[in-house]
């Protein structure tokens, strides 16, 4: 892929947009008048962007913004009242459940890059990242609730960040809470100041960027993985994922440059 690429809706919107630099590729959710609402358009821009990027070993780490004042208020809520039927839910729904499902698979981590709202589906897009950092005058709501519509599919990912009594509470009230508590719940992993964003961000990209990729994307996948499973399913599982990981290039040089004292110069960059 070039170091910029597009996803448009129709000449006049461009919704989503992507920037590659260092390894990294920025996903921009970009439909700032809406919020950055995850329209059928942008949910399949961002589809077709992650599968790209799951077959591009030059990408390390993925980041998702938003343009304009949120991050994301969650689902097109005037597109979906303007195509009232069961069909057209079910699709919607299962192509946002997809979308999640696909953030979660790619071998890349995936950062969230928080400012403003993240309401809805846009809190279960936070939640559903591998990793999160946020800006303190950010907002996180599961809000469906208040317009008589249960926050089904953000539950799934929200009650899989957090306390189950605290999930819940956010879902029946469908209340906001601020940056520094989504941190001590688990939502994000930091709440930073807004100016000190772009540099948070970029700093953990490049933590993950130096480890060794192979051992980057065998952790995430066996990380969701085992997360599912019993104790003893888990732990079988995760010996299996070692032993095997054990087997790459990258850990036998690992290993050689900590007992020889010196930095390691891996094989899968």
């Amino acid at each position: 892929m070039g170091a910029e690429n597009t996803a448009k809706l129709n000449a006049d919107e461009t919704v989503l947009l992507r920037a590659d630099e260092g390894g990294i590729a920025t996903l921009t959710l970009n439909r700032p008048k809406a919020f950055n609402a995850l329209s059928e358009e942008l949910l399949a821009a961002l589809q077709m962007q992650l599968e790209a990027i799951s077959n591009d070993s030059s990408v390390r780490v993925v980041v998702i913004a938003g343009s304009g004042d949120a991050f994301c208020a969650g689902h097109d809520l005037k597109q979906m009242r303007a195509n009232p039927s069961r069909e057209y839910y079910d699709a919607l729904f299962n192509t946002c459940s997809q979308f999640m499902l696909t953030l979660m698979r790619i071998p890349q981590p995936v950062i969230a890059k928080v400012h403003g709202i993240a309401t809805a589906a846009g809190c279960q897009l936070v939640g559903t990242c591998d990793l999160a950092i946020a800006s303190e005058e950010a907002k996180f709501a599961t809000s469906g609730i208040n317009y008589g519509l249960f926050c089904s599919t953000p539950a799934v990912a929200v009650s899989r960040n957090i306390h189950r009594k605290k999930a819940a509470e956010l879902l029946f009230t469908g209340e906001f809470i601020d940056a520094r508590t989504a941190e001590s719940l688990g939502l994000i992993n930091k709440a930073v100041p807004a100016k000190q964003l772009n540099a948070e961000v970029l700093q953990m990209a490049n933590l993950i960027i130096r480890k060794s990729a192979v051992a980057v994307s065998t952790g995430k996948r066996m990380l969701y993985r085992q997360i599912e499973m019993g104790i003893d399913d888990a732990y079988k599982f995760a010996a299996e994922a070692m032993a095997c990981n054990m087997m790459a290039f990258d850990a036998g040089e690992g290993i050689d440059a900590f007992i020889e004292k010196r930095s390691p110069t891996w094989k899968h960059i």
